[in-house]
């Protein structure tokens, strides 16, 4: 309710200040309007009004107490053992190698001398 009154006020203020009406003046109907004088003095200063008293301050409460610490929890059981683990599949057996080249002959000395050992007993 108070806004719709508030705005009708203002749609009716802008509704009206919008209407253009010529004025005509003819130079018998120019009226002289008279200048303001000078300003009068400034009046006295009006008395301070007195100052509120604060109102006392209320007592701090006191402190709760502190709650009790709570009972350590009990240890875990021991976890059971693993089983083995697969202990793998015997590799193939690799390929035979090729057979290497053949030496080259050896030749006779003319001053080595071969000791043989004799046999043992």
């Amino acid at each position: 309710m108070k806004y719709s009154m508030m705005f009708s006020a203002v749609v009716m203020a802008l509704a009206l200040s919008a209407c253009d009406r010529p004025t005509v003046v003819t130079p018998a109907a120019v009226v002289t309007v008279p200048v303001p004088g000078p300003a009068g003095a400034t009046g006295a200063t009006g008395a301070t009004g007195a100052q509120a008293e604060k109102g006392a301050t209320g007592e701090t409460g006191a402190t709760g107490n502190t709650g009790n610490t709570g009972a350590t929890g009990y240890t875990g059981a021991t976890g059971n053992t693993g089983a083995p683990g697969y202990t793998g599949a015997t590799g193939s057996t690799g390929a035979t190698g090729d057979t290497g080249a053949q030496g080259q002959r050896g030749r006779t000395g003319g001053d080595t001398v071969i000791v043989v050992p004799p046999p043992a007993r």
